[in-house]
């Protein structure tokens, strides 16, 4: 039987490396804030902080081999953690960490929006989140950005000065308190200002 799930869903990331848990978790964090991430570094403390509230698993592929039994009852839920681009686990979904950020995190959202599109099994995010903070300028700004455009070329499609995209800039990273790139795109992604395929 199937939990159900009630205030925010929890992730949980099983992976003995504690450096590439908490890299995860940060960009996890980013792509799906409505989530709590629970790390742990082992599949025997996951179980003792008890399994049943998990929305999903991301495991490292030897913790997932040691304990398949377990994982394959749960492969709807369970993405696994591969260091090669071309690892496949048959039965499982699975995401290669061994790429550099950006293209880690669009990999996320693909799965996120492939498994989620629209909030689609996810529960509503807080009004807060839902809020749209931006002017509808600074959001074609910020849709420019996580498609990979310079200011210079934001200024040329938006038909407005340098200085005007470049102050838009800072005021979307003051007021969603976000400066990196990847972070941004995340934003616009979920937010659904951008098209995931347009980046």
């Amino acid at each position: 039987m199937e939990h159900q799930f009630t205030g925010r869903p929890s992730i949980a990331i099983i992976d003995n490396n504690t450096l590439a848990s908490m890299g995860l978790k940060k960009i996890l964090q980013d792509v799906m804030p409505i989530m709590t991430i629970e790390t742990y570094i082992s599949f025997e403390e996951m179980i003792q902080a008890g399994t049943d509230r998990f929305f999903h698993y991301f495991v490292s592929t030897n913790i997932v081999l040691e304990n398949r039994d377990f994982f394959t009852q749960h492969a709807h839920k369970t993405i696994v953690l591969t260091l090669q681009s071309d690892a496949e686990m048959s039965g499982f979904k699975t995401l290669c960490v061994n790429v550099p950020e950006k293209e880690l995190t669009m990999n996320l959202l693909r799965l996120e929006q492939r498994g989620h599109a629209g909030g689609k099994n996810l529960p509503k995010m807080p009004k807060v989140l839902r809020k749209q903070l931006l002017s509808d300028r600074e959001i074609e700004v910020l849709s420019l950005v996580a498609q990979g455009h310079i200011n210079k070329e934001i200024a040329e499609k938006l038909n407005i000065g340098l200085t005007t995209v470049i102050t838009h800039r800072k005021n979307i990273q003051e007021k969603l308190g976000m400066k990196s790139v990847s972070a941004l795109t995340i934003y616009a992604v979920m937010h659904g200002y951008v098209d995931i395929n347009k980046i």
